[in-house]
């Protein structure tokens, strides 16, 4: 049986990880931020607000949708994106356990 890499790691890093490679593009980041300041769902085309090409944002939207981070409601030919607050909590949660462990307190080099 052939074990994939991501079986070689504790299942809390690896969903660390997915976490990270979501939020791991200025554009993803740009997506969020500007849903969260939106305080609601917004109707329109994201790429108005985002200095890329409609299909690339297109693309963000999608990985971004994929790990639950936003959520999409198509409504005629619109569609309504939103946050999904349930799932940006876990993903707030995810990276302060990472950075909880990486505390410098005692930490030395010699």
């Amino acid at each position: 049986m052939v074990q994939i890499k991501a079986e070689l790691f504790e299942k809390t890093l690896t969903e660390q990880a997915q976490f990270f490679k979501a939020l791991a593009h200025p554009a993803r980041l740009q997506i969020l931020l500007f849903l969260a300041k939106s305080t609601s769902c917004i109707t329109g085309d994201i790429s108005d607000e985002i200095p890329l090409g409609r299909t690339t944002v297109n693309q963000h939207l999608k990985e971004l949708k994929e790990l639950g981070l936003i959520q999409g409601h198509v409504e005629g030919v619109t569609t309504k994106y939103c946050l999904n607050p349930s799932r940006v909590d876990e993903v707030v949660q995810a990276i302060q356990n990472f950075t909880d462990q990486l505390s410098l307190q005692n930490y030395t080099c010699d």
